[in-house]
C-alpha cells in the first residue's frame, strides 16, 4: 500500500480558525510558538482532535499537518526564534502530531510536516531554485528526523521555490508533496497556468505529490482540463471564501463563506479529481470539513 493510498481526512484553517474563532494572537500568522506553552500545546490538541472525529465517522484515514507553516528562519527569526529553537519547535510539532494520532481510533494516521513559503504565499517575488533549497533545508531536516511521513510545502505561488523544497526533501529522503495556490482566474500568483507550474517542477525536480490550497474551488475548477497532469493532484484545501487574496488580506472580521455553495463546488472538483485527500484552507474550521465529507462535526 502506497503512503497516500485510500481516502484521507486533514485539517483545516489553523491559523484562521485560531484567530477568529478561539481569539489567540498570532503575531505573523504563526501558530508554532504555542507549543512553548502548556495552554498553547493543550488548544493545538484539541483542534486537531476534532478532525479524528471526522474521519472516524467517514470510516477514512488522518492525515494532519503540523503547526509550522511559518516555522522556518525568514518569520522565525522576527518572533525570537533562532536556528536551534526552529529545530527544537518543528520536532515538537511532529510529537505533538504523533501523540494525538495515537489516540485518534482510526483507519490509518499520516503526519505530514507543513513548509511554508519564505515569503508573503500571494506574492510571487521571484527566487532561485538552488537558494530555496538552501533556506528550506533545516526545516525539512528537522521535521523528517522528528519522524514525519512526508513533507509539504503548503501555498506555493511560483515554481521555483516549489523546486527548492523538493531538492531538499530528496536530500534527507523524506516524501514531499507541493501544494500550489491559484488566484480567482486560477492561474497562480505569478501569472502561470497550474498545468506548467506542475510541469516545471516534475522537469527540474519531480514531486511525489502535488495538490492546491488556500484558494476556493469555484477558482480552481478553471484550472482544469481533465487531461492525465491532474492524475498528479493528491491534496485538496480550499478556502471558505470566494474573495481574492487581495481582498481577504484586508478583512478585519473572518469570511466564513457560503458553505452550501462550498460544499457543491468541491463537488464538482471531486468529479474530476476523484483521488485528492480533503481538508481546509483559511476561513475553515472542523464544521466545514465535515460538511465536506458529508459527517457531523466535532466538539468546536
Amino acid at each position: 500500500m502506497g503512503l497516500l493510498d485510500g481516502r484521507w481526512v486533514t485539517d483545516g484553517g489553523l491559523e484562521t480558525d485560531l484567530i477568529f474563532n478561539h481569539g489567540i494572537d498570532l503575531p505573523s500568522f504563526a501558530a508554532f510558538p504555542l507549543l512553548d506553552g502548556a495552554d498553547g500545546t493543550a488548544l493545538l490538541g484539541r483542534y486537531y482532535a476534532d478532525y479524528a472525529t471526522i474521519a472516524r465517522a467517514a470510516g477514512a484515514g488522518l492525515l494532519l499537518e503540523t503547526p509550522t507553516w511559518r516555522a522556518n528562519s525568514a518569520w522565525g527569526s522576527g518572533l525570537g526564534y533562532d536556528e536551534a529553537s526552529l529545530d527544537r519547535v518543528n520536532r515538537e510539532a511532529v510529537a505533538l502530531i504523533r501523540a494525538v494520532l495515537a489516540g485518534a481510533d482510526v483507519q490509518g494516521s499520516r503526519v505530514s510536516g507543513c513548509i511554508g513559503p519564505r515569503g508573503d504565499g500571494y506574492i510571487a517575488a521571484g527566487g532561485d531554485a538552488d537558494e530555496a533549497a538552501e533556506f528550506h533545508l533545516p526545516q525539512v531536516r528537522s521535521l523528517a528526523d522528528a519522524g514525519a511521513d512526508l513533507v509539504h510545502a503548503m501555498t506555493m505561488a511560483e515554481p521555483a521555490e516549489a523546486i527548492g523544497v523538493v531538492r531538499a526533501a530528496r536530500s534527507v529522503g523524506v516524501p514531499v508533496s507541493i501544494s500550489f495556490t491559484v488566484e480567482t482566474d486560477g492561474r497562480l500568483p505569478d501569472g502561470s497556468l497550474l498545468v506548467d507550474a506542475i510541469r516545471a517542477v516534475d522537469a527540474a525536480a519531480p514531486a511525489d505529490f502535488y495538490g492546491l490550497n488556500c484558494a476556493h474551488p469555484t477558482h480552481i475548477l478553471p484550472a482544469l482540463d481533465d487531461e492525465p497532469w491532474q492524475e498528479r493532484l493528491t491534496f485538496f484545501r480550499p478556502n471558505a471564501s470566494t474573495l481574492s487574496h487581495a481582498e481577504l488580506d484586508q478583512m478585519e472580521e473572518l469570511d466564513a463563506g457560503d458553505l452550501p455553495l462550498l460544499v457543491s463546488a468541491t463537488r464538482e472538483l471531486l468529479a474530476r479529481l476523484p483521488g485528492v485527500t480533503v481538508g481546509g484552507c483559511c476561513g475553515t474550521d472542523s464544521r466545514h470539513v465535515a460538511a465536506l465529507w458529508g459527517t457531523a462535526a466535532g466538539p468546536h
